[in-house]
């Protein structure tokens, strides 16, 4: 008999200051047009830093290079339509926003960006998509930084094959 194994769902988000603004990306998701951080998930073959980097460039179409952990999340969320469960589990950065790749776009489901100030930020949660969106905004906002060392990535993310061999 084969035990379940419960998962979460491991994602990544930037948070992202500039001059008291706060840049959020606006998505089309299933429950409609929602607001979120530069975010998305940690793919197999790629560290938590890795995948920040890439989410970032893939929404925003900007660098992006982390100087600090902001902190470590959870939430659970139920699909409306379909009563799927999905358990989240965000690994949230900050850093230094760089310049637009030449030549990139926005990637497919994101409307646009937007730089929002923290009284926009917090008016604009019953869009946000998920209640991690503010928090993490907050937690930046009051200067909680940990540093990048706090997760470390193994060798063998890059190193094991799909199949876990080396």
């Amino acid at each position: 008999m084969t035990q379940y194994r419960w998962k979460p769902s491991v994602t990544v988000a930037a948070i992202i200051a500039h001059e008291g603004r706060y840049l959020l990306v606006e998505e089309e998701t299933p429950e409609g047009l929602r607001l979120n951080n530069p975010a998305g998930h940690l793919d197999s073959g790629e560290s938590p830093i890795q995948a920040v980097v890439r989410e970032t460039l893939e929404e925003t179409t900007h660098q992006f290079t982390p100087d600090a952990l902001v902190g470590i999340y959870m939430s659970r969320f139920q699909r409306p339509d379909t009563q799927e469960d999905i358990t989240y589990m965000r690994l949230a950065y900050t850093g230094a926003l760089g310049s637009v790749v030449a030549g990139r776009s926005l990637d497919t489901g994101i409307v646009r960006t937007l730089w929002l100030n923290l009284d926009e930020v917090r008016a604009s949660t019953a869009r946000h998509r998920s209640p991690l969106v503010w928090r993490c905004i907050q937690d930046h906002a009051q200067g909680r930084r940990f540093p990048l060392e706090l997760l470390y990535a193994d060798a063998s993310i890059w190193t094991l094959g799909a199949s876990g061999t080396r």
